[in-house]
């Protein structure tokens, strides 16, 4: 045997023991026995450099510095998911299920959610390219020479009937026993222990030095699988396929035949998840069936087949101090417990929502009392009841503000809305400067050198009154202000000046629309191509764009009608801040599809469905969620969802096949 071939034959080897003890849990050779062969292929590795392999097992200790990770966009968006509290909260999602599938033959799967931190792993031809953490869901950051650390991610995966290319999404977690070991080192050398094992999975994942991270007990649990022409058809398929090409998927997975198995699967793991060696808050209930996932789709924040059951979240008693009261950009007023100290699911919890004047009246919630906080979702602290039998004798029940705690202005409640306003839009420092804020916050302008402490000087210093006013900023203007060097001030100069080429559907998120998000800014973006056509567009026209609700269509409407906002639009139109999409970021092809509607259903042979919604919109034409009277074609494939043809019938709208839409492109 050649030195390459006992290189090689030594790498295969060493990774099939890290497999064995890092993804089965079943070591065959002892740990100094793998050391003294690692030890054996690093010699050679060395003397014979030219044999170097990126994806060797030696490269797993690290060693890599990186001074900034870059910003990589998902190929595939990494949506969030829904979250329910209760079986009842369950069994509306299956009737939603079924409704939008038009058959109660459904399967779905139960997974344990775990708490860690989401990543994304492409694979090209069987061999790790590229780790993205989740970010904000449309883009991450690459740390994929921190991922290659986790011995239970495979560098090269196993057999050779995997997709060319595909990406696998999971959890990297820190076990509770690692955890606890890292944090009894820290005790003893006298540092602060870390507060939760997810935090810490998370802050791993963005050290610099990739050596550091080696050094951590992270683990990798993997979930699911995305890409073109996949070998399975089914979730479950797709959970075996995935460990026999080497990943470590957990085995608690089952499938469930209803939802009284995924109920039992869910009382189980309630009782047993405290028995497993990492942290886990709920149980994912995923439809298994891929065609039907793809017919189900997603809404604008996460996909219509699956659903997370969170567990009962922990919950402390501690005292009530205060109660103060917050104004939002919007002039929501939201009411704030102030709370003596306590832990809380990893953390120390000082503030909570109560939500509103109902939340406080119902509770009879009082500055004072011992209240039961837990977590909502084991994210958020809020107070959920009051221990009365420790009130206090002198205790006064809570009176609701009825002025702005800023402004001084009355405040008002709509009817059918739970939160009080003030209505000083123009006029109330927290509205302005939290507009501001938002306006230049980075999903939306991201305006370098300019954060939101600056911009509260600038308003106390009389210079912003709205975000239009930014691009009338001088640098001698700005220079005065606290912590604001002549360096410094250019900075944020020109970066105003910068933000001019921000693309059209992040300065329409960045106007701060009520309840239009960036999901629903690049709807519209693309919808309208420019802000004019978006002012001018009625309610039905919002309405009918795709995922475009009523709340959000009277919304658009209201910001328009206001003389206020239209001023400060027609300012930021004459600073030449992007309001229309520009030729670049219009990718038509023609406009033959133009004033036409079309609801994608089944599985297609000569497109992904992605492709064909693509190549719609290309040449002008919409693509809609579901069918009304108002869609002029379903294009539909293999497996048509049963909901969608009889709907598509009674409705009288055409049927036709992909050959018969590329016939469509063709003349």
């Amino acid at each position: 045997m050649d030195i390459l071939e006992t290189i090689q034959a030594l790498r295969e080897e060493l990774n099939q023991h890290n497999h064995n003890y890092y993804v089965l849990d079943n070591p065959t050779i002892s740990d100094l026995e793998f050391d003294m062969k690692l030890k054996e292929l690093q010699i050679l590795e060395a003397k014979y450099p030219e044999y170097f392999d990126e994806n060797s097992p030696t490269q797993r200790v690290g060693g890599a510095i990186t001074k900034n990770f870059n910003t990589i966009v998902h190929e595939r968006r990494m949506y969030s998911l829904d979250n329910g509290y209760s079986k009842d909260e369950l069994l509306e999602w299956e009737k939603r299920v079924q409704k939008g599938l038009g058959t109660h033959k459904v399967e779905y799967v139960c997974e344990l959610k775990y708490d860690g931190a989401s990543i994304s792993i492409t694979y090209e031809n069987g061999v790790l390219s590229k780790a993205v953490t989740r970010g904000d869901g449309f883009q991450g950051d690459e740390v994929t020479t921190n991922i290659k650390t986790i011995k239970a991610v495979p560098l090269k995966l196993k057999g050779n009937n995997y997709p060319e290319k595909f990406e696998i999404r999971g959890e990297i977690i820190l076990p509770l026993e690692g955890f606890a070991k890292m944090n009894q080192e820290l005790i003893e050398i006298g540092e602060t222990p870390y507060s939760n094992p997810r935090n810490t999975a998370s802050g791993s994942l963005k050290l610099q030095d990739s050596a550091e991270v080696a050094k951590r007990p992270l683990d990798c649990l993997l979930y699911f699988v995305v890409g073109n022409n996949l070998p399975f058809e089914t979730q479950f398929e797709g959970l075996e396929k995935a460990r026999q090409w080497g990943f470590k998927v957990p085995k608690q997975s089952e499938l469930a035949k209803s939802m009284d198995d995924v109920f039992a699967f869910i009382d189980h793991w309630d009782t047993h998840r405290h028995d497993l060696p990492y942290e886990t808050d709920g149980v994912v209930i995923k439809v298994n069936d891929l065609h039907q996932q793809d017919e189900l789709g997603y809404t604008a924040k996460s996909p219509r087949w699956a659903i997370a059951y969170k567990f009962k979240a922990e919950r402390v008693t501690t005292r009530l101090n205060s109660i103060s009261y917050q104004v939002g950009r919007t002039g929501a007023i939201t009411p704030v417990a102030n709370l003596e100290p306590v832990q809380l699911a990893g953390t120390i919890v000082k503030r909570a929502s109560l939500h509103n004047a109902d939340q406080i009246e119902k509770l009879d919630v009082r500055v004072g009392d011992e209240v039961f906080v837990e977590k909502g979702g084991e994210i958020i602290p809020k107070i959920i009841a009051v221990d009365f039998t420790k009130r206090q004798e002198d205790s006064t029940p809570t009176i609701y503000i009825d002025k702005c705690p800023e402004c001084d202005t009355p405040l008002e409640r709509k009817e059918g809305e739970a939160q009080h306003y003030c209505p000083n839009f123009y006029g109330c420092p927290p509205q302005i400067i939290g507009r501001t804020q938002h306006y230049i916050s980075r999903k939306a302008m991201d305006i370098e050198g300019l954060g939101g402490e600056t911009v509260a000087l600038l308003y106390n210093a009389d210079l912003v009154h709205n975000y239009a006013d930014l691009y009338d900023l001088k640098k001698e203007q700005v220079v005065p202000l606290e912590r604001m060097a002549d360096k410094s001030a250019q900075n944020l100069i020109d970066g105003i000046e910068k933000s001019k080429q921000v693309p059209f559907e992040r300065v329409l998120y960045a106007l701060g629309i009520r309840y239009v998000g960036e999901t629903v800014a690049k709807k519209l973006a693309k919808h309208y191509k420019s802000i004019d056509n978006l002012a001018n567009a009625s309610l039905m026209d919002l309405i009918l764009v795709d995922e475009i609700g009523e709340r959000i269509a009277q919304s658009v409407i209201a910001f328009f009608e206001n003389e206020e906002n239209r001023k400060i639009v027609e300012r930021l139109k004459g600073y030449g801040v992007q309001l229309e999409k520009s030729a670049d970021n219009n990718t038509s092809v023609s406009d033959k599809l133009a004033g036409k509607t079309f609801v994608v259903s089944g599985v297609f042979e000569k497109f992904s469905r992605d492709d064909l919604k693509k190549a719609i919109e290309d040449n002008g034409g919409k693509v809609g969620s579901s069918i009304s009277s108002k869609t002029h074609y379903v294009v539909a494939g293999d497996n048509m969802g049963p909901a969608k043809l009889e709907k598509a019938t009674q409705l009288g709208v055409a049927i036709i096949s992909e050959d018969d839409f590329l016939e469509m492109l063709s003349n």
